[in-house]
């Protein structure tokens, strides 16, 4: 419901201003709708960032998408890397695994498919999001993060040698296979030459030569995770047959008839495509080409290999079917190149015949032994280049370690970073994950402060902190909670699950420690019987333009349903009314706090602007009054300061209305949610200037890591 009102709002307002509108002499040119996408919920412009950035006329737009994708309204996303995830068809109970997802633009994409029901809190799917850099992890929960899902891992891993997982199932413990599978490899990014400078400096034959070992080997750990009947999506951004075609015909060929290609020709109308190819040459690093692999010179073997060429056997290869992959070409639409294939597994892999069987019949504690054991037996069947015997030896010690460890740690439902001496770790040493046990005195007082469902989940909440005062509160999906008791020592677990409660130290007082969280309010709501306010929309506009208001400002339902109520943290519901259709039409859910003579919203800056733009309140501020207040001398802030009234925010003390509330945006502020109760403001206003500085410094360093890594897509 959200989506639509952002598409009415873009396509009512934003792009009505950008008609006839001229920058530099040239008439802008208007968003256009990709075809191929449905509900018209995926626009192309031709602006480019340069312009979009500098043009004073289209500064208004700009802030709308930065904001927008601030909050995880809007992503922008090169067109053609949205096909992958499309052509999935992903449903609600899927479970699904992206194997190499940084920087997780089509992990967001699946997430959304997994929610297609707002109206289902859990969705018994979920998409564990993998990749091998460290540094990309965090990217990846930071895009992930955005769109507030309870049903999102990120792990960090070798694709190529994932480790199978575990699940309770009745319990007995099986294999996770999963439905759907994104395997959008490392590539030689040769199809974004039009973007991609470099592309052009650097090219050579070499890349994709390099990359067909590793590209084969991440795609066949890949079926061979998938589940019977499920589908699994290979993309590169290259156009070289080596990385795609050479790597999908020698998959089919080691299958045996386990794989097929799906026909999607039919998916997807509107988009133009290519077939895929069946005849291609090798290009050595001095130009010469080989048509067959007896024609590798004898020293070239080691790099040349076998299945980089294509299959001689007319019949075989006409079995295959490869002209059902997809090739994207950058003049037919305007795009990037792309390649996509959609396999579906009919049966297990040869090498894996008889897995399901003896896993039903093993023991618990010989388990892993054995889904190593399978995984050594298919490296040396498929993968020549690779023997897996350091993994075997590997697993060995793992084994060792998990018989003494795990059933302890899985009583007390901790899920630990895997041990460093069994596991290579880089990066950051990440906290573990503690499920709350089931008598945990913590829950009671939240339990009956937001009179909770008995249908509330409870098993399913943790905290990152084994010892001392627990902060946070997250939540994720019931099945989830499955993968991490069953696997803690075995992959390293970035993040997972959704902040749904805050320790706030004045609840105490009022019955209850912990308050709302707006990230988890949606996933939180349904299961809230008590201290939730109905507010209609004018009491949300005063919600969101002032930030301590009177409760006098209020409607006098709203102030009724107050009067009754203990102070504390609160449940703001607004409903759209069916018969005034000029208003907004999709329901809002906000976190607040009531005081003694005030009612206030614990919202996000940018999700604030995002519902007041939605409710065609003007939220549009100019760069130069901005740069004016930027240039404010501290004396000036210092006599602001301390006119502040208590309970209100040091920001917010000018800026009773709307238009003045983005004044600061790309500063500081904009980067630390409004998020302090009423009774702390005070205590903050000194500490707030510093605070500030370090979340800017945070950023920019994130930013930093997002340039210095080399962006797949």
């Amino acid at each position: 419901s959200h989506a639509k009102e952002i598409l009415h709002c873009l396509k009512e307002k934003y792009f009505r201003e950008l008609q006839d509108l001229e920058v530099d002499g040239q008439k802008v040119e208007m968003p256009q709708s990709l075809s191929w996408y449905p509900e018209e919920l995926a626009w192309h412009t031709n602006l480019s960032r340069k312009i979009l950035r500098k043009s004073p006329q289209l500064e208004k737009f700009h802030q709308f998408l930065v904001s927008e994708t601030e909050c995880g309204n809007i992503s922008r996303q090169e067109a053609v890397s949205m096909i992958p995830p499309l052509l999935l068809n992903v449903n609600p109970h899927h479970k699904i695994l992206d194997m190499c997802a940084a920087p997780g633009s089509k992990t967001a994409q699946l997430i959304e498919m997994l929610h297609a029901d707002m109206n289902v809190p859990f969705p018994k799917g979920f998409v564990i999001a993998n990749d091998v850099d460290n540094k990309r992890c965090y990217l990846l929960v930071h895009q992930a993060k955005r769109l507030n899902s309870p049903c999102i891992m990120v792990v960090n891993h070798d694709a190529s040698s994932i480790p199978n997982l575990q699940i309770d199932v009745d319990g007995r413990k099986e294999v996770l296979f999963y439905d759907r599978i994104l395997c959008d490899v490392p590539c030689s990014g040769d199809g974004t030459m039009r973007k991609n400078i470099d592309v052009w400096k650097k090219w050579t034959t070499q890349n994709s030569l390099q990359l067909h070992g590793l590209q084969l080997r991440i795609a066949t750990r890949g079926v061979e995770q998938l589940a019977e009947g499920g589908r699994m999506v290979y993309s590169t951004c290259s156009l070289n047959p080596i990385e795609n075609e050479a790597v999908i015909a020698s998959l089919l060929e080691k299958s045996q008839g386990a794989l097929e290609l799906a026909d999607v020709s039919s998916e997807l109308p509107g988009l133009k495509r290519m077939p895929g190819i069946t005849k291609w040459k090798v290009m050595l690093k001095d130009g010469q080409w080989l048509e067959e692999w007896k024609d590798v010179p004898s020293n070239r073997q080691t790099q040349i290999r076998p299945t980089m060429f294509p299959i001689k056997d007319e019949e075989k290869l006409k079995a295959m079917n490869l002209e059902r992959c997809l090739r994207i070409l950058p003049h037919h639409q305007n795009t990037g190149g792309f390649f996509v294939a959609v396999l579906i597994k009919k049966s297990p892999m040869p090498w894996n015949k008889r897995q399901p069987k003896v896993h039903q019949k093993l023991p618990q504690r010989t388990e892993d032994t054995e889904v190593t054991a399978a995984n050594s037996d298919n490296g040396s069947k498929c993968i020549t280049e690779e023997p897996t015997l350091a993994e075997n030896e590997e697993s060995k010690k793992m084994q060792e370690l998990q018989n003494s460890d795990t059933e302890q740690s899985k009583k007390e439902g901790v899920c630990g970073p895997p041990p460093s001496k069994k596991m290579k770790l880089f990066g950051f040493k990440e906290d573990p994950f503690v499920f709350l046990p089931e008598d945990d005195p913590l829950f009671l007082p939240i339990q009956k402060f937001y009179a909770l469902d008995p249908s509330f989940p409870k098993m399913n909440l943790l905290t990152r902190t084994q010892e001392g005062k627990k902060r946070q509160l997250y939540m994720v999906s019931k099945e989830l909670r499955n993968v991490l008791l069953n696997n803690s020592e075995k992959m390293k677990v970035i993040n997972t699950g959704i902040k749904v409660w805050s320790r706030n130290s004045d609840g105490e007082q009022f019955g209850c420690a912990f308050r709302l969280a707006q990230e988890g309010i949606y996933t939180l709501y349904p299961f809230i019987h008590a201290r939730i306010i109905n507010v209609c929309i004018e009491d949300v506009k005063i919600l969101l333009t002032q930030e301590n208001p009177f409760l006098s400002k209020f409607s006098s339902e709203t102030q009724k349903k107050v009067k009754d109520m203990a102070m504390g943290s609160i449940v703001l519901k607004y409903d759209p009314d069916p018969e005034k259709p000029d208003d907004l039409q999709c329901p809002i859910v906000l976190c607040g706090w009531q005081g003694k003579t005030s009612l206030r919203a614990f919202v996000p800056k940018n999700e604030r602007l995002h519902y007041l733009r939605m409710m065609g309140v003007e939220v549009f501020k100019a760069k130069r009054k901005e740069e004016e207040s930027e240039s404010k001398t501290a004396e000036e802030v210092q006599h602001r300061l301390a006119q502040t009234e208590e309970g209100m925010d040091v920001e917010d003390k000018e800026h009773d209305l709307v238009t003045k509330m983005e004044a600061e945006i790309g500063e500081e502020s904009s980067h630390s949610p409004v998020e302090s109760s009423a009774m702390e403001v005070e205590n903050k206003i000194e500490d707030l200037d510093q605070s500030s500085k370090n979340a800017n410094n945070h950023v920019s360093q994130e930013n930093d890591d997002t340039h210095t890594s080399n962006v797949k897509d």
